[in-house]
């Protein structure tokens, strides 16, 4: 792997690399990274999908390769943390604490009010408590010079965040803000800018891509690991929503600088988007002249009206003025988008439990963004142990803007990429790119034990059969507990928690919901007999190596919602092109979760298992096989009994 992320540093050709886990795929690619940055004058960029392993690469692995590489050239590069704005504590908003949206912050006074009015533990209280505390914190960390990193402070809620720090929209910039000079945001972004190595996250990677590359510094590469998660990432960052309450909440904070008009014309777009979205169906919005799209352009002219006298008249640069016109603006921009129905778009209606009906808008694809703003501009490495899936690279490099036609695996690559002097200043040629699948330290076959389950009913929509949660219960009882149960929904897990603890009342069962989840993990790893069944977070979040997790129970293949209208579009664009939509969408997600799912069993060279799926279409369904040989290639079975006998022995009862 070390090898090819150096040929590919050299020679300018993209690298997808597979390394599965255990691989050590950090060191890797930060080996060969640091080894170029002593050689030459650039900067890097490695970008991550999850804060966990920002901190794992930030406390460990880059201080060891640092460590060794200047034993080994006797110099040490420099590297610095990036993240996104909101992560960083802003003076303005800590120190003026009215500024912004009244709504959700209390100034400075209401806390002291607040916290004298409630000697009794409240809700309101506890924020305020909270708060002061986060304020100290910030100033503190302001007065030593550092940067007010949200992953550093004290405990807090997602409240008491909004009171120290402040979205990018409503952000006055370095030259208006009164604490301009000493913005932490700012002093994050020029630590970045002096460093060689710059490590961030898949969402600023795409922000950068989106808004011409002014959200990171100038770079010659891009690592990208955890890349099995970049489309949906990009795709989150490229995303937006519009609700009544959001048009509401905007208007409400700008009507004080607003003439009585304007200030009611916001607000009753708000009651027309309202109107609209009760009538509409709840999927992908295609009629131009819909109820929906005609309140989406009231929406977007009252609030290019209100921007436009906001950011009019003698009082513009007031702080909080600006803002209320930054927040009108960003409303502004998601109706003007979604009146305007773009054919690379997918805009359509949802329900929520608690807030009512919204709409939602995201891109059709990514790949058109990332081929020409990321592949097109830097040569890009990108890294994680579930790039293969049906046992190929195409379908990932595809969904990224990478062309099958363009794979070249030649080693090394035929030609060294040119110089910044060599380049025509139009449009550059697309680098080739090249598929490796470095393997795995872990013998599958030994170690592990696919089980599909064949005799159980296909999964329906009526919720887990009985079947299939007797046989839940019995695989639970012959592993000893040490189970985890990776669930399609909350309800499945739920139901199977309940049966489990009923059958088998010796045995913890601990279910997503009781309690946080970084709780039940600790629960998990602590209490080896433990079981814990959940959802979507617990199929790539947990890392659990030993006896605790000897048995991994899938309940069905996890495609997508059917009626999904993001899936159902982009599955609908794959045919429209001559392709095989399901294949390409929900093949393609469920053989990712599946993998990653799977995953979860062997974490080192000792571990032994049972992966089991309850879903018989594995081994029936025409597209079996593609699900198969996206996951690890352990020895697989159909006979439960064989399995029951092998979690026996695992588990020490025979």
């Amino acid at each position: 792997m070390a090898d090819a992320v150096q040929d590919a540093l050299a020679s300018g050709r993209h690298l997808l690399v597979q390394a599965g886990t255990g691989t050590g795929k950090s060191l890797g690619y930060l080996a060969p990274i640091l080894v170029r940055l002593v050689r030459n004058r650039e900067r890097i960029v490695v970008a991550t999908a999850t804060l966990a392993l920002q901190s794992q690469l930030a406390d460990n692995d880059i201080p060891a390769a640092l460590d060794a590489v200047e034993a080994v050239t006797g110099r040490r590069p420099s590297h610095a943390i990036l993240k996104g704005r909101t992560n960083y504590a802003c003076l303005l908003r800590t120190r003026d604490g009215g500024t912004g949206d009244q709504s959700t912050l209390i100034s400075a006074a209401d806390l002291r009010e607040t916290i004298a009015a409630s000697p009794l533990a409240t809700p309101e209280s506890a924020l305020g408590a909270e708060v002061v505390a986060l304020r100290e914190w910030v100033e503190s960390e302001a007065a030593a010079g550092g940067l007010a990193d949200r992953d550093s402070a004290p405990t807090h809620t997602e409240r008491g965040w909004q009171q120290v720090s402040i979205p990018a929209r409503e952000c006055l910039g370095v030259q208006r803000c009164p604490y301009g000079d000493a913005c932490l945001v700012e002093k994050s972004r020029e630590v970045a800018r002096a460093s060689d190595l710059v490590v961030t996250n898949h969402a600023l990677l795409a922000i950068n891509a989106m808004h011409g590359g002014t959200a990171l510094p100038e770079h010659s590469a891009v690592v990208i690991d955890e890349a099995h998660e970049l489309v949906a990432r990009v795709t989150g960052a490229a995303s937006a929503e519009l609700s009544p309450q959001q048009v509401e909440r905007v208007a409400r904070r700008a009507l004080t600088y607003l003439d009585d008009d304007l200030g009611l014309e916001l607000l009753e777009s708000a009651d027309a988007l309202r109107s609209a979205l009760d009538v509409a169906p709840l999927e992908r919005v295609e009629d131009a002249d819909s109820a929906f799209v005609a309140a989406c352009a009231t929406v977007r002219n009252a609030a290019r009206a209100a921007v436009g006298a906001l950011t009019a008249g003698e009082d513009r640069q007031d702080p909080d003025r600006r803002q209320a016109a930054a927040a009108v603006k960003e409303v502004f921009d998601v109706a003007e988008r979604m009146a305007g129905l773009a054919a690379t778009d997918v805009v359509w209606v949802l329900e929520r439990e608690r807030s009512g009906r919204e709409a939602r808008v995201a891109p059709l694809t990514v790949a058109g963004l990332m081929r020409a703003s990321v592949f097109g501009e830097h040569t890009t490495i990108l890294t994680s142990a579930t790039l293969k899936l049906g046992g190929d690279f195409d379908q990932v490099a595809g969904n990224l803007g990478l062309k099958a036609a363009e794979r070249d695996d030649t080693f090394p690559a035929r030609a060294a990429a040119p110089t910044d002097e060599d380049r025509d200043p139009g449009p550059a040629e697309m680098q080739p790119w090249r598929g490796l699948d470095v393997g795995s330290p872990f013998d599958y076959r030994r170690q592990g034990i696919l089980y599909v389950a064949r005799n159980l009913p296909q999964p329906g929509r009526d919720g887990l059969p009985p079947e299939t949660l007797a046989e839940i219960a019995e695989l639970t009882w012959a592993a000893g507990g040490r189970t985890l149960g990776l669930f399609s929904s909350r309800r499945a897990a739920e139901a199977a928690a309940v049966h489990v603890r009923k059958q088998l009342p010796k045995l913890t069962v601990l279910c997503q919901g009781d309690a946080q989840l970084s709780e039940l993990t600790r629960r998990f790893i602590a209490e080896e007999e433990a079981s814990l069944f959940g959802t979507l977070s617990l199929w790539q979040g947990v890392d659990v190596p030993g006896v605790t997790c000897s048995l991994v129970i899938i309940d069905r293949i996890p495609f997508p919602r059917p009626d999904e209208p993001l899936t159902q579009a982009r599955q609908r664009a794959v045919a429209e092109a001559g392709g095989n939509g399901f294949m390409a969408v929900a093949a393609t997600h469920a053989a990712l979760l599946l993998a990653q799912g799977s995953g979860r069993l062997i974490r080192r060279t000792s571990d032994r298992g049972v992966v089991a799926v309850l879903d018989p279409r594995l081994t029936t369904a025409r597209y079996g096989n593609y699900l198969q040989a996206s996951m690890p290639p352990m020895w697989q079975t159909g006979d439960r009994e064989t399995v029951i006998q092998a979690l026996r022995r695992l588990s020490g009862q025979v």
